[in-house]
């Protein structure tokens, strides 16, 4: 028999669930927080922000969310929308940046029958891949091997947002000696010429 040895999941077994319960949409409590970090956010904008999925396909997973619990895509205002884009957009730099992945798998799950564990509030998840990721465990063992810790993807995709053009980077280091407490923020121009 095979032995996976992932030491760094020591942290969530002896979590403490009852810290920060969620009571409502993860979403919408994740993002009015006050501790980035530890809710996982590495980026944000004026309409949407970018979270490091708690159960990731492969360290990076990103899914890049609107502030306003909203579930239909088309619903969205326009402002949401460019927004969603913009962030999108740089979050896809940010993984080529901070993690180097071969590709990327982007998509969402809308509406019940979709799949998606939350569906009320639309979400973007952005996967990076890389050649030969794919093996036996997810396929026949229904287990995902997880190769990096998320505090350490973190760090690297908070570096890769913070190199970005536009970003915005509070510097205050914390008690830890820790430079990325809060998300790095973004202010997008969302006016368009559709002439372009």
């Amino acid at each position: 028999m095979e032995q996976i040895f992932a030491p760094w999941r020591i942290d969530w077994v002896e979590r403490d669930s009852e810290k920060q319960p969620i009571d409502g949409c993860p979403f919408c409590v994740l993002s009015e927080r006050d501790a980035d970090r530890e809710s996982r956010i590495v980026a944000r904008s004026e309409h949407s922000f970018a979270l490091l999925n708690n159960y990731p396909y492969n360290p990076g997973h990103l899914m890049i969310i609107p502030y306003r619990h909203v579930g239909d895509y088309t619903a969205l205002t326009r402002a949401e929308l460019l927004d969603h884009a913009r962030l999108k957009q740089v979050a896809i730099d940010a993984l080529h940046d901070g993690l180097g992945p071969d590709g990327l798998n982007m998509g969402m799950n809308s509406g019940e029958g979709a799949g998606g564990s939350i569906d009320d509030h639309l979400h973007t998840h952005l996967v990076p891949r890389w050649e030969g990721d794919t093996n036996f465990m997810p396929v026949i063992g229904e287990t995902n091997v997880i190769v990096e810790a998320v505090d350490d993807t973190y760090e690297r995709l908070h570096e890769g947002f913070a190199a970005h053009p536009g970003a915005i980077v509070d510097d205050a280091e914390s008690d830890d000696g820790d430079n990325a407490e809060q998300a790095v923020e973004f202010a997008f121009d969302l006016t368009t010429d559709d002439t372009a």
